[in-house]
């Protein structure tokens, strides 16, 4: 049996009944294991128990994902969010130092829509809060109906910026994704590098500048059915990758 990297997964605080839960989507766990070919580990939102340093020793790679909550907006000096959003400073707690430290220790990092967030936001940047009220731009929220496999259709193309990790991927051009967000970038941190945009400019894809590792994000959701996507499934196939190659170094 081929050895199969440890790619830790990151949890959102989910109240269920009286009690919180340390919860992470089944696509995100399907995806890492059958497309990334890993050995998925949900890691709880515990930054106050758990040493970074001696988690980063012990996995090959992290997903961060997708999420129904937002960024505090104080984490990048943006203005309160209106009351009702969803927010989850736990995660926050969590997520924000575990990517920086990551990133500098050479842990390969994919991030999922609001991992990908994460990622600009750690790293100085910020974000619109309701792209879909601001002028020039699209409505990037998920189409309103009740099917979920129409709400994770393709909803529009992206441009592939030249010279960057998705050329290393193979592929290049433009592909279709689908659209499930209404935050997004509103300035990008320095350090990163556009990988991606939408038709109306809004930042789609990212990378981490001189990184160490694989350190990528996708603003659309490629953990959604995976396998039959080629473009979500090469993604997933370079994390892996660089997963195990980090897996035989250590070992």
């Amino acid at each position: 049996m081929a050895f199969k990297p440890l790619i830790g997964v990151t949890a959102c605080v989910k109240e269920i009944g009286l009690h919180p839960y340390h919860v992470s989507g089944d696509k995100y766990l399907r995806a890492v294991s059958v497309a990334a070919e890993g050995l998925p580990l949900i890691i709880p939102s515990l930054a106050d128990l758990i040493d970074i340093d001696d988690l980063l020793r012990q996995v090959d790679g992290l997903l961060f994902t997708g999420s129904p909550s937002n960024v505090e907006p104080f984490h990048y000096q943006g203005t309160p969010s209106e009351p009702g959003t969803a927010h989850d400073p736990q995660r926050d707690a969590t997520t924000l130092p575990l990517l920086r430290a990551a990133i500098a220790a050479g842990v390969p990092v994919l991030g999922i829509c609001r991992g990908f967030q994460e990622m600009n936001v750690a790293f100085g940047g910020s974000l619109h809060q309701k792209v879909h009220e601001l002028p020039g731009y699209m409505d990037h929220r998920e189409a309103d109906d009740p099917r979920i496999e129409v709400q994770y259709a393709p909803a529009h193309p992206v441009a592939i910026q030249p010279g960057g990790v998705f050329e290393a991927m193979g592929l290049g051009g433009e592909i279709q994704v689908n659209s499930i967000h209404s935050q997004g970038v509103d300035r990008l941190a320095p350090g990163l590098r556009v990988e991606a945009v939408a038709p109306d400019g809004l930042i789609e894809a990212l990378s981490v500048e001189h990184s160490k590792a694989f350190a990528f994000g996708v603003q659309w959701h490629p953990e959604w059915q995976v396998l039959s996507n080629p473009a979500y499934l090469r993604i997933f196939q370079a994390f892996g990758d660089a997963c195990r190659q980090r897996a035989a170094q250590r070992r």
